[in-house]
């Protein structure tokens, strides 16, 4: 195991904690989907995200051995395991994003760093810095096409495609992960401000949210 000092960042789980949008949802409000809602837009809080750093073939490995999937083939790529639980998506040559429910990071750390031994590698745990927004229904593209200024048509980024690229005056990363969901993984620092462009951006769509 690599020499280093791994702190699990969530180590009492019965200390309370809020999401990064919790703050949010109290003083911008969440308005309620409702059948009219083109979009639906719902926050993912506090699950593990991993950003892994190395070279591809060890890697690939030893996340295959521990979670039984692959890193992504190509660029741009977004994987899921079969319950579409945990996710792996390729964000540079040498860089990837793990993401895997709450409470799995600190221990997949671990046995990561164990299974990896002296290779050249580094893992970091940002869960705490990141959270996620998932983003359904058919006018979400339409919502997308003003907010980033990468292009969003379904022609162009299909399933299993993930980018960062730019939303609003911030940076984001965009993923497809299926047919009938978007996701944006986003800064906790701007993690309101980003809601609140969202419901502006929205309202035409009567946007809805779910808590």
């Amino acid at each position: 195991m690599s020499n280093v000092n791994v702190y699990d960042s969530r180590a009492d789980a019965a200390i309370p904690a809020e999401s990064p949008l919790a703050w949010s949802f109290h003083h911008s409000g969440a308005p309620a989907a409702s059948a009219a809602s083109r979009v639906v837009m719902r926050e993912c809080p506090f699950l593990g995200h991993l950003i892994l750093r190395g070279g591809a073939i060890v890697l690939d490995e030893a996340v295959r051995d521990e979670l039984g999937m692959n890193l992504p083939g190509r660029p741009q790529g977004l994987v899921l395991d079969g319950a579409g639980e945990r996710s792996i998506q390729w964000l540079s040559p040498d860089e990837w994003l793990l993401i895997v429910p709450g409470g799995e990071a600190f221990a997949l750390e671990r046995r990561l760093r164990e299974r990896l031994g002296d290779a050249s590698f580094a893992i970091v745990d940002v869960s705490g810095g990141q959270t996620l927004l998932e983003l359904q229904g058919g006018a979400v593209p339409e919502l997308l096409m003003k907010s980033v200024i990468y292009d969003v048509h379904p022609a162009h980024f299909p399933v299993g495609k993930g980018v960062t690229t730019v939303f609003a005056k911030t940076s984001v990363i965009l993923r497809r992960p299926d047919e009938t969901r978007w996701e944006l993984v986003i800064r906790r620092s701007f993690a309101d401000y980003c809601y609140r462009w969202l419901l502006d951006a929205g309202e035409e769509y009567a946007i809805g949210v779910v808590r």
